[in-house]
């Protein structure tokens, strides 16, 4: 599949998450095999106002291309401005649009999903980020704001119009957060409806579930979020199944814990350990979810302020479970 010029290898293709998908997390999905990872979403005001913490968020690594980064904003003066910063000074390969984040504090911006009950600006933002940038623009969206606005197939088709080289879309409404099921007839819907490329989002938790959407959405790529937080595997399993047809075994505990280090020690090239610490609270217990007894050593984790008791309980966990 291409995004205009650029080669996406395989179609798995990592979803962009607020907190998560840093450059610390990206390098490990690419490691397991991602076609495409996303950053985490940046403000267009931020980058405007010249925030170091939001334009050191635009760096990318050579290891992890392509990758994409995706911008939110509701003003098309404001949004052009820091999509053309990104274009000059991001390594990135693609720059995205976010029209589908639901939590209040981007809607209160007039941005991500908020933007679906008003596919005009989509469009005027789109069509004049497309003339001001150099590298490919994709959108992101979701099927409406609400089940009484899926507008998700008249919105695809403006953002086509507007220039954009491929469109995202997660099955579910702004309302439905990230609750209930996504619909994934609506992505199927867009797919019928434009001829640029479409990624599948929305309840991928398995390789089964990877090969339904592809089969009944017809759909270019498949983007797995949540499912794979703690477990890179996920895009290998799916990677390697789609592309050669083989199975790959889950991890053992000892795996996921070695990972789970490693991202730690990763962070720390990127944070300092106190605020890489703090994301460790985060990640760690989703690398050791569903392992005996790991909700015990989920209340210790979420107390740990260095690498040192960090390692140190994880390391006093898999002792325990050699045990077993």
């Amino acid at each position: 599949m291409k995004i205009r010029d650029i080669e996406i290898k395989n179609p798995v293709i990592m979803a962009p998450m607020a907190g998560i998908t840093n450059m610390a997390f990206r390098k490990i999905v690419k490691e397991f095999g991602a076609g495409l990872v996303y950053s985490e979403m940046v403000s267009d005001k931020a980058i405007c106002y010249g925030n170091q913490k939001t334009i050191e968020m635009l760096q990318v690594d050579e290891g992890e291309h392509p990758v994409s980064i995706q911008l939110f904003g509701g003003e098309v003066e404001s949004m052009v401005q820091a999509a053309k910063f990104i274009d000059e000074h991001s390594n990135c390969d693609i720059i995205d649009i976010n029209c589908g984040c639901p939590v209040n504090k981007v809607l209160k911006a007039n941005a991500g999903s908020k933007l679906l009950q008003n596919p005009q600006l989509i469009y005027d933002i789109v069509s004049n980020i497309v003339k001001n940038v150099s590298k490919p623009v994709t959108v992101k969206i979701r099927s409406g704001f609400d089940k009484e606005h899926i507008n998700a197939v008249e919105v695809a088709k403006l953002i086509e119009k507007a220039g954009a080289s491929a469109i995202a879309v997660h099955g579910r409404t702004r309302s439905q957060m990230y609750e209930g099921h996504a619909d994934w007839s609506i992505i199927k819907a867009v797919k019928e409806a434009v001829s640029i490329p479409v990624i599948g989002n929305g309840d991928i938790r398995s390789v089964e579930d990877a090969r339904r959407m592809l089969e009944e959405t017809g759909c270019d790529a498949i983007m797995i979020g949540r499912a794979a937080l703690g477990n890179p595997w996920l895009i290998k399993q799916v990677v390697e199944s789609l592309e050669h047809g083989t199975d790959i075994p889950e991890p053992t505990y000892k795996e996921k814990i070695a990972w789970c280090l490693t991202h730690a020690k990763r962070l720390m090239t990127i944070e300092p350990e106190r605020i890489a610490m703090s994301q460790m609270r985060g990640h760690a217990p989703w690398y050791i979810k569903g392992l005996k007894s790991s909700s015990a050593v989920k209340n210790e984790l979420s107390k740990v302020n260095t690498y040192e008791e960090l390692e140190k309980i994880l390391k006093d966990y898999e002792q325990f479970l050699d045990t077993l």
